[in-house]
């Protein structure tokens, strides 16, 4: 009111400077000065109802901050609690707080393998697929304990709670205790090395294949195909070739020469026969996924078998996996990823072919301690053009190659080895220099015949010796030298 009273004033003495204009002139500033005020007065009474709601605004802020015995500052206590109990804000319940023991609780012992996934994790017991007794990890014990994907664990569970239905009142049983990793203290275990950040090197550690004199599918492959520790090897068959008896040949052949290598078979989309078989016939893991399980349990089966074979690796294991097939982890990535709109001849999508190039180039040996050998097979001329398109994007990744031949395979002459394709790179370092020369000697003789005259050639002669090395002898001195 004061304001408005000096401007009144104001303009009082305004019309009377003005007295000695025209009367019309006068009217005029008078209209424009009133019209100049309304509007001055709407804009300060804008700017105090302004001021008014952010005060407001802020007593609201002040009170739910300094806790004020408002509805705003009850609120901030009750959720400032909650957030003590649960353990931080912000943060997922069940990924953060780890399980309390009490001293009267009745804990029961578990072991398997950890299984990392993007938000949790879980011990697989009864193998490398899900099942009802699996235990659940927290992130917080995954981040604690430095837990990868693939370590074997032992540790213990809470017994199964009841609720009152019959019913267990948690799907999955929470670790509550971890006793060992890998066989280490927990503590230990967290000073292990990175798989990745080893450094990888040429095979040069050899692995020999020859057993008993009448074994003839290793020894050929001992002369034409040598492998070491660290060896990638693609082994590319036909349908009907052979290739799960030459599987089943190289197995009992690691396990009967080399002990000391952890031997993994992993098949993959195969026929529940034939997993029985390999499972009764080989001494070693064998990890299945028949046909008639979903593609996602393919892909989880092969990434944890050679998660757990990189975790071995990081120890300082010698181990070797072999893979049946890639071409069918190949087809059942195609099926469970997710579609990236762009897809490749055949009908395979284009993100589909990493997740198995990254399977076999897992392969490799270690400079100070460790190797990884893997021997995985390849299906050509099944009339599947995706099968095709497979098998070229790896063709050139394996160090090593062993061709079979179904037209061999046809007249049942096993092992149906094509000899002239097939060999390893960089086999000087695995073989002697005088062995080196008279393999080179061989391969001349059986590159003037054709495949399989050439492969009834090289048993024949295998079967009237014992050993190679008494054959490699005989080759010596029959063939001329240079």
């Amino acid at each position: 009111e004061r304001d408005r009273g000096v401007r009144v004033r104001g303009n009082d003495r305004g019309a009377a400077a003005d007295g000695d204009q025209p009367e019309g002139q006068q009217r005029e500033r008078g209209n424009d000065r009133r019209e100049r005020n309304d509007r001055n007065d709407r804009n300060e009474r804008n700017e105090r109802a302004e001021s008014d709601r952010g005060n407001d605004r802020g007593n609201d802020r002040g009170g739910r901050d300094f806790d004020d015995d408002d509805e705003g500052g009850r609120r901030g206590r009750r959720s400032r609690f909650r957030d003590r109990r649960r353990g931080g804000r912000g943060e997922r319940d069940g990924d953060t707080r780890e399980p309390q023991v009490n001293e009267d609780e009745v804990l029961i012992p578990v072991a398997g393998i950890v299984d990392v996934l993007e938000n949790y994790a879980f011990v697989r017991t009864s193998g490398y697929l899900s099942g009802p007794n699996d235990v659940y990890v927290a992130m917080s014990q995954v981040k604690k304990y430095g837990l990868r994907r693939g370590d074997a664990i032992t540790g213990a569970v809470r017994a199964a709670r009841e609720s009152g239905d019959g019913s267990r009142r948690d799907k999955y049983n929470p670790l509550v205790r971890l006793d060992t990793i890998n066989g280490m203290e927990p503590d230990e275990a967290r000073r292990r090395p990175e798989f990745y950040k080893l450094t990888p090197l040429y095979p040069q550690d050899r692995l020999r294949l020859e057993t008993e004199p009448n074994v003839l599918t290793t020894r050929v492959i001992d002369l034409v195909m040598p492998i070491g520790k660290g060896q990638r090897a693609l082994i590319v068959s036909p349908p009907k070739a052979g290739k799960t008896m030459v599987l089943q040949a190289i197995a009992n052949a690691i396990t009967t020469n080399n002990p000391e290598c952890h031997l993994m078979v992993v098949l993959v989309d195969e026929r529940p026969e034939e997993v029985t078989d390999m499972q009764r016939s080989v001494k070693g893991e064998v990890i299945a996924s028949t046909f008639d399980r979903p593609p996602t349990d393919h892909t989880t089966v092969a990434e944890l078998a050679i998660e757990r074979a990189k975790r071995l690796v990081e120890l300082g294991h010698d181990v070797v996996v072999l893979l049946d097939s890639i071409t069918r982890l190949g087809r059942a990535y195609n099926l469970a990823a997710p579609a990236s709109g762009r897809i490749l001849s055949g009908g395979i999508d284009s993100t589909a072919l990493y997740p198995p190039k990254r399977f076999l180039g897992a392969a490799r040996n270690i400079e100070n301690g460790g190797s990884l050998t893997i021997l995985a097979t390849a299906l050509v001329e099944t009339g599947s053009m995706m099968d095709t398109v497979i098998f070229e994007e790896f063709k050139g990744t394996g160090n090593a190659e062993l061709k079979l031949d179904r037209k061999i395979a046809d007249k049942r002459i096993f092992p149906a080895i094509d000899i002239d394709p097939s060999g390893t790179r960089k086999e000087e370092i695995l073989l002697a220099p005088e062995e080196l020369a008279i393999v080179h000697k061989l391969r001349k003789v059986l590159h003037s015949l054709e495949s399989q005259a050439a492969l009834d050639l090289l048993l024949d002669k295998l079967k009237q010796t014992r050993t190679n090395i008494e054959f490699l002898m005989q080759i010596a001195k029959t063939t001329p030298g240079e």
